[in-house]
């Protein structure tokens, strides 16, 4: 099975949202229609390098990492498991959302832990693994495992991806890693373009399945459910 295409099941605002447009007008790239937007007024001269990596993913929050299709998997059966998935009532996590860095980079995270969004992570992670392909050494390399704990080694080579269960930490990415002396004002700044929108509760209460035809390409939503409340 080859690398390509690649399928992500992430947390996206509704593409009518004030959260959307603020995301994707900040990444220059909007992941629903996938086409390119100007960036807003006032970005520093290199923004479109400083956005470059969260670019390629479309703004959201990841729940399934990026995984090729195991064999025997097809995409309709995979559209098919989201829809399932969101069917199935829960409780919707509820959280204040904030700009800040985290680990070198700028994101959109929660002010403090949810228990509701840790299951929801979770429950994405297992009930989705069977139509992951499993990692090449390549892949496998790319996460760089010497630097990983043994606990993050160890759900690498079992769910494909290192930060999942309570090494899970949603953010929303705004930039690339940014050095000490760049991150502090561009922190500054995007709070204040985050306050514009009002925004003082997050419901993170919709999956997207996202799409990579291949390497060069952009991430892109092929399908949006809203998830069912108990």
């Amino acid at each position: 099975m080859g690398n390509f295409p690649r399928y992500a099941i992430y947390h996206a605002p509704s593409a009518d949202s004030e959260l959307h447009r603020f995301g994707a007008t900040m990444l220059g790239y909007d992941a629903a229609s996938g086409g390119d937007l100007p960036f807003p007024d006032g970005v520093a001269p290199d923004w479109r390098e400083l956005t470059q990596d969260p670019r390629k993913y479309g703004f959201h929050a990841t729940l399934k990492a990026p995984m090729a299709l195991a064999d025997g998997k097809c995409e309709a059966e995979l559209l098919d498991a989201c829809a399932a998935f969101a069917d199935r009532p829960r409780c919707i996590p509820l959280i204040e959302p904030v700009v800040d860095a985290i680990s070198g980079f700028i994101a959109v995270i929660p002010a403090r832990r949810s228990d509701d969004l840790q299951q929801l992570a979770a429950d994405c992670v297992t009930e989705f693994d069977a139509f992951r392909a499993p990692l090449t050494p390549e892949d496998r390399a790319r996460r760089n495992p010497a630097k990983l704990s043994a606990r993050q080694c160890e759900y690498l080579d079992r769910w494909g991806y290192p930060y999942v269960m309570e090494e899970f930490r949603f953010h929303m990415t705004l930039t690339g890693r940014l050095s000490d002396e760049r991150r502090g004002p561009i922190v500054a700044w995007l709070r204040e373009r985050f306050a514009a929108t009002g925004l003082a509760t997050l419901a993170v209460d919709r999956i997207a399945l996202f799409k990579q035809d291949d390497g060069g390409s952009r991430f892109r939503i092929i399908g949006s459910w809203p998830l069912r409340t108990s």
